[in-house]
C-alpha cells in the first residue's frame, strides 16, 4: 500500500518563521521593558519577607487536640483510607471507657501530596493541613511528623475550598 504524501505549497510569508520568532521576541521585550522599571513587585528579600500566601495553601499538617492535651483524633480510619499518597499511618487503640484514640499516628510529609483529603474527610476535623511551608530537614526520616510533633504545630490552618461556597467569601 502507497502512502500519499500531499505537499503544500504556502507562500513566503507563511511558510518563514521569522514573523513568529520576531513576535514572541516584541513579547519578551516588552515584559522586559515593563520589568526593568519598578522590581518592587518580583523580588521580595527571603527570607527576612515572606510572600503572602494564599488562604488555601496547603502546607504541613495541624493535629487539633482537646483542652487537657488529648489528641482530638478519634482513629476512625478514614484519613489513611482516603490519602492517595499512602502517606498517613494510623494504629488505632482504645480506653477503659470505650473512647477510641491513635497509638500510633505518622503523617510522612516528604511522601504527602497536600491534597487536604485527609481534612476533608474527618469526622470530628482532628487533622488539618497548614501554611507552613519551610519544612527542611537533613534526612528523610525526618520528615515522618508523630503525633507530638503534629499536635505541637502552632502555625495556622487553612482555608480549604467549600462547595457552599465557591467563591470563598
Amino acid at each position: 500500500m502507497a502512502i500519499n504524501v500531499k505537499v503544500m505549497k504556502r507562500s513566503a510569508g507563511k511558510s518563514s518563521y521569522m514573523r513568529a520568532t520576531l513576535k514572541g521576541m516584541s513579547l519578551t521585550f516588552r515584559h522586559m521593558a515593563k520589568s526593568a522599571g519598578d522590581r518592587s513587585e518580583l523580588t521580595i528579600q527571603y527570607p527576612d519577607v515572606k510572600k503572602e500566601l494564599s488562604p488555601r495553601w496547603r502546607g504541613t499538617h495541624v493535629m487539633e487536640q482537646h483542652e487537657d492535651g488529648r489528641p482530638k483524633c478519634v482513629a476512625c480510619g478514614l484519613c489513611p483510607t482516603i490519602c492517595p499518597a499512602n502517606c498517613i499511618k494510623l494504629v488505632p487503640g482504645e480506653d477503659d471507657q470505650g473512647n477510641r484514640y491513635p497509638i500510633v499516628y505518622e503523617i510522612d510529609e516528604f511522601r504527602c501530596i497536600f491534597c487536604g483529603m485527609c481534612q476533608e474527610v474527618c469526622p470530628v476535623e482532628a487533622i488539618h493541613v497548614g501554611n507552613h511551608y519551610e519544612n527542611a530537614e537533613f534526612t528523610r526520616h525526618n520528615f515522618v511528623y508523630d503525633l507530638d510533633r503534629l499536635m505541637a504545630q502552632t502555625h495556622p490552618v487553612t482555608l480549604l475550598w467549600d462547595p457552599s461556597d465557591p467563591a470563598g467569601e
